[in-house]
């Protein structure tokens, strides 16, 4: 290798956020190059083992959705928190009503495809060792060599090299330790999945993926080690028997984990032209199962505002990034928090309170669908400026359109989609598509499948939107 690469984009980290940042880019036209610092032949761990509905519905726009549920899965309908409450997922108005269950491995594989199909170049046994801004170019230092790009991204997780490069603090606090993780077969399984319960000290989450292993997610107040410390899985049966009254006939283990659980978050998601997305911006418990989802809702979210500027819009767009969802990932450390909280509470008395109060809450319907939208993502919309439409910022619902096809359909490729105009408009990345919408308001849908424009039709206000948030493209860029 020389002793400097250059490229549009460095993308640190191969993880699910990292990949689908890589692939957004690739296929908008910009040279991405990945450092990944682990080995090509990453491990095949589960980690995270849900996908929500706002997440598929990003898959959706990028066509891989289909191919994440050949995997299998099994698509849970509802989903029970507080011991006591359930959330019936099944109500959600998208084409995804469910949460899949499906190891972190399997969304990695069908963004890796995507992304080496689309020409990013992923490097492995690349460890990022600094970092350098000036004026318009990041040289980012590795043990390989140098790489200079006009920005770059951290997607390298709780222990990000980038962010630590940078000098970003990442405040927060410690909240469980030794919780305990582990894939296993089970002879005797639960009559529901997921099954949540906790009692006695100690709580145990169990869910199917879907195939012959389940996912365990347990805590025993009895039992704090240090992460490094040994597990073996009567440890984990011990919680399950704490608090289910049974070990559900724990087998055959394929992967076991300790860990402990931050609550972490960035001040900024953005220092000059460096970017932190997923787990190196925020950090929180498993619980909820927003992690890697929240991760992929941030790489959806820059992606396409990278690719704008380096087409040549408003930079000012950029700092969107920080400001839509520096807010979102706060929220989810409040949500998961909480869950996770109710979870350990040691006091019976304590817990029950806790428990009947969330579950009076849920059962008021707005205040149930509230819940349900942040945690599914479903729910989670941006602001908007003052004098826009109070529409803007809030996410499209997936629509039939005039020519046969979907809007989510129309949006692959990272295009821009005008709804509801029969006027044309000059940027190549957008579609022009009348939907089946009744409401008579024009609408500017941006690559993330949310609304960006909204008013009456007005051609010349429509343009100006597309020129500062689109860009062009010529065919001579066009890769």
């Amino acid at each position: 290798m020389s002793d400097q690469q250059q490229a549009d984009v460095v993308v640190v980290g191969a993880g699910p956020t990292g990949l689908m940042l890589a692939g957004d880019l690739a296929e908008a036209g910009a040279h991405v190059v990945v450092l990944e610092r682990r080995g090509v032949d990453l491990s095949n761990l589960s980690r995270a083992f849900g996908v929500h509905a706002r997440t598929m519905e990003e898959l959706d726009a990028r066509g891989i959705a289909e191919e994440l549920l050949a995997f299998g899965g099994a698509q849970l309908p509802s989903l029970r928190l507080f011991n006591r409450v359930t959330l019936h997922l099944a109500e959600l108005e998208t084409r995804f009503p469910y949460l899949l269950m499906t190891p972190q491995y399997n969304v990695e594989e069908v963004l890796r495809r995507r992304a080496l199909a689309a020409g990013a170049d992923i490097r492995y046994d690349h460890k990022v060792t600094g970092i350098e801004q000036e004026p318009g170019q990041v040289t980012v230092h590795t043990e390989q060599g140098d790489y200079t790009a006009a920005y770059v991204v951290g997607c390298d997780g709780v222990k990000s090299a980038v962010r630590h490069a940078i000098g970003m603090p990442f405040p927060g606090e410690s909240v469980l330790k030794s919780i305990m993780l582990a894939d296993v077969k089970l002879s005797e399984p639960p009559a529901e999945s997921p099954a949540i319960q906790g009692v006695n000290g100690a709580f145990c989450f169990v869910a199917t993926f879907g195939d012959e292993y389940w996912r365990i997610f347990a805590w025993n107040s009895a039992y704090q080690k240090s992460d490094d410390d040994p597990l073996e899985l009567e440890e984990v049966k011990e919680a399950a028997r704490l608090s289910f009254g049974t070990d559900f006939g724990m087998h055959d283990p394929r992967w076991i984990s300790r860990f402990h659980s931050d609550e972490r978050q960035v001040p900024n998601y953005r220092d000059g032209n460096v970017f932190l997305a997923g787990d190196a911006a925020h950090c929180h418990s498993p619980a909820g199962g927003q992690g890697m989802n929240t991760g992929l809702q941030d790489a959806a979210n820059l992606s396409w505002k990278l690719a704008a500027v380096l087409r040549g819009a408003d930079p000012a767009l950029l700092d969107t990034y920080h400001s839509e969802r520096h807010p979102v990932g706060k929220a989810v450390l409040r949500s998961s928090g909480a869950i996770i909280r109710l979870a350990a509470e040691r006091s019976k008395i304590k817990a029950a309170i806790g428990g009947f109060a969330a579950a009076t809450a849920l059962h008021i319907k707005p205040i149930e669908a509230k819940a349900m939208g942040m945690i599914s993502g479903v729910g989670i919309h941006y602001g908007h400026e003052k004098g826009e439409d109070a529409l803007v910022g809030h996410r499209a619902n997936d629509i039939a359109l005039a020519n046969g096809s979907r809007l989510y359909e129309a949006l692959r490729g990272g295009r821009f989609v005008v709804l509801d105009s029969a006027e044309s408009y000059a940027n190549r990345f957008t579609t022009d598509a009348a939907s089946a919408a009744t409401d008579g308001i024009t609408k500017v849908i941006r690559p993330d499948g949310y609304i960006g424009w909204a008013g009456d039709d007005d051609p010349a206000a429509i343009q100006t939107y597309l020129d500062t948030h689109a860009g062009t493209l010529t065919e001579q860029t066009a890769r």
